[in-house]
C-alpha cells in the first residue's frame, strides 16, 4: 500500500498548523492555560529544534503565579532604572505585564561555552526554532500565543532575578493561554517578498 496519501495527509495538516497561527497578545489570553501534561507538549517540542552538537543552546524558564509578583517588582526596577522620573500610572502599567497570561516562560539563549566552533548566531537559529515549535504546539492544543519582548530584558534588576551567566541573553516572553475575544489577522507575505534566486 502507498504512503502518498498518508504523507498528502500529514502535509495538509502540517500547512494548516503553521498558517493558522496567529499571534495573540498576553492581554488577550484567559484561564484556562495549558494543564500540566499540555504544558509539558509544548515544552518537549522545543527538543525537536535543529541543534547542532546537541547542545540545547538555550533554556526557558516558567513563571508560576506565586513568583509573578517578584516578576512585577522587576519590570517597574527596570522602568525605574531606565526612567528615574517614571510616573506612578507607568510603574503600575509595567508591574501589570507580570500578569498577564496564564502560562509565562522566559526564553534564554546561551551565546557561548565550551564549545567554540557553534558561533552565537547558530545558538540564536536554534533558540528561534525551539520557541517556533513551542508555538506550533500551542496552537495545535487549541491556544493562543504570543511571544513579547522590550527594553525590561537587557536590565540589570531582570539578569539578576533569573539569574543569567554571563554569556546568556534573555530573548523574550513566551505566553500561552485561551483566546478571549476575536484573533487579530493579518496580511501575510508571499515568497515574493523574501526568497531570491543565485544568479550563475
Amino acid at each position: 500500500m502507498s504512503a502518498a496519501p498518508d504523507a498528502a495527509l500529514a502535509g495538509e495538516w502540517a500547512a494548516a498548523l503553521i498558517h493558522g497561527r496567529r499571534t495573540v497578545l498576553p492581554a488577550g489570553l484567559a484561564e484556562p492555560g495549558p494543564d500540566a501534561e499540555q504544558q509539558r507538549a509544548i515544552l518537549l517540542a522545543a527538543s525537536a529544534a535543529p541543534d547542532h552538537h546537541d547542545l540545547v543552546p538555550w533554556r526557558f524558564v516558567v513563571i508560576p503565579a506565586a513568583a509573578r509578583p517578584a516578576l512585577a517588582q522587576a519590570f517597574e526596577a527596570a522602568l525605574r532604572e531606565r526612567d528615574p522620573d517614571a510616573t506612578p500610572e507607568q510603574c503600575a502599567k509595567a508591574r501589570d505585564k507580570a500578569f498577564r497570561s496564564p502560562l509565562l516562560l522566559l526564553a534564554i539563549a546561551r551565546l557561548r561555552d565550551q564549545d567554540a566552533e557553534i558561533p552565537p548566531q547558530q545558538r540564536l537559529v536554534s533558540a528561534g526554532c525551539a520557541i517556533q515549535n513551542m508555538l506550533l504546539m500551542a496552537t495545535a492544543l487549541g491556544f493562543g500565543s504570543a511571544l513579547t519582548s522590550g527594553k525590561a530584558l537587557h536590565s540589570r534588576v531582570f539578569r539578576e532575578l533569573f539569574a543569567l551567566g554571563a554569556d546568556e541573553e534573555a530573548l523574550c516572553f513566551v505566553s500561552v493561554g485561551t483566546i478571549e475575544g476575536q484573533r487579530r489577522n493579518r496580511v501575510r507575505a508571499t515568497p515574493d517578498r523574501y526568497v531570491s534566486e543565485l544568479k550563475p
